[in-house]
């Protein structure tokens, strides 16, 4: 008996290491330091299938850490059996409970059905009233299973996160997808927003999202005109598509049931072929330190370069980089 004791001892032993490098191997976290995010925590989940979040946030947590100070770590959904980046995978996406410290999350998710041990993390986050970034696939960030205790978080449920979190839920492609471009349109009433500051050059090949109405509590900030094709020097396409145009970037105050009120910003713009447009990055970057109370760093021309070279995949399904790792993002 004794030396059974002492031999699952040592397998437990053994085995430890292997997790906790597991764990660790499963997400990359950007070490802040000098810059106005000092001391401040920010958490980008990725995962989505089709618009390449999992490249697009790194550059971008990568970026804000670098240039900026804050502390980031960016979530990945992950193949539990090889460690791999799944984006396919709409079930695991290991480091949720790095939200629980976060001072702003941005998320970028699509259609993902994660267990509830997760998504009370998330709910905890938002009841808190904290801030909350959405890019493009977000407002459709959830697509939960029937035995899952956090329904309302569903966007077939009366818009779910998105709709009550964002403003808007899953609607449809409103330019031609992959065919028609998107220009971004400053609202005038808004131009002098701090999100705006050195944003005036705003095109992706991404087209723009079909959005049916807004809580009369959002403030578009920009729209989004669709170009007749995939050149930023194409023409806007002329007819019903333009007249109006859809909103594309927009603030808002939420407020979850039971929760305090918190604010959050939505940009249907963003895959991370969208992010080589310099001022693209800008309004992310603008948006990140508006959400922390941090306008008066905000200046036309903050260095938003990306950290090394970024060369992101064009967007479409099962178009992710095959056999990569989180660790792969990792600072250089």
């Amino acid at each position: 008996m004794k030396t059974l004791i002492v031999s699952l001892f040592w397998m437990v032993m053994l085995a430890m290491p292997v997790s906790f490098a597991i764990a660790e191997d499963s997400w990359v976290t950007y070490e802040g330091g000098d810059g106005p995010g000092k001391g401040k925590s920010i958490v980008l989940i990725s995962g989505d299938e089709e618009y390449r979040s999992e490249e697009a946030l790194p550059m971008l947590g990568q970026m804000l850490s670098k240039r900026f100070g804050f502390q980031c770590t960016v979530l990945f959904s992950v193949n539990p059996e090889t460690g791999e980046i799944d984006p396919n995978n709409q079930q695991n996406i290991p480091g949720i409970e790095s939200v629980s410290s976060a001072d702003l999350v941005v998320i970028m998710t699509r259609f993902r059905d994660l267990p509830d041990a997760d998504m009370k993390v998330i709910d905890d986050y938002l009841k808190a009233g904290k801030p909350i970034l959405g890019i493009r696939t977000a407002t459709h960030a959830f697509n939960m299973s029937k035995e899952s205790n956090y329904q309302s978080y569903d966007w077939r449920k009366n818009g779910g996160f998105g709709k009550k979190v964002l403003g808007e839920t899953w609607v449809s492609h409103h330019g031609q997808h992959k065919g028609e471009s998107t220009r971004g349109v400053i609202n005038e009433k808004y131009k002098s927003d701090p999100i705006l500051r050195g944003v005036d050059d705003l095109w992706g090949p991404t087209d723009v999202y079909g959005i049916r109405k807004l809580p009369e509590d959002a403030e578009v900030l920009v729209y989004g005109s669709v170009l007749s094709g995939m050149k930023p020097d194409d023409k806007p396409v002329e007819g019903r598509k333009n007249d109006p145009m859809m909103p594309i970037v927009w603030r808002m105050p939420y407020q979850l049931e039971g929760g305090k009120q918190g604010t959050s910003v939505c940009s249907t713009f963003g895959s991370s072929i969208d992010f080589e447009n310099e001022d693209g990055r800008r309004l992310i970057v603008n948006a990140v330190f508006d959400l922390l109370g941090m306008d008066d760093d905000i200046t036309p021309d903050l260095n938003v370069d990306p950290v090394g070279p970024y060369d992101p995949s064009f967007y479409g399904f099962n178009g992710f980089k095959k056999g990569m790792k989180p660790s792969d993002f990792e600072a250089k």
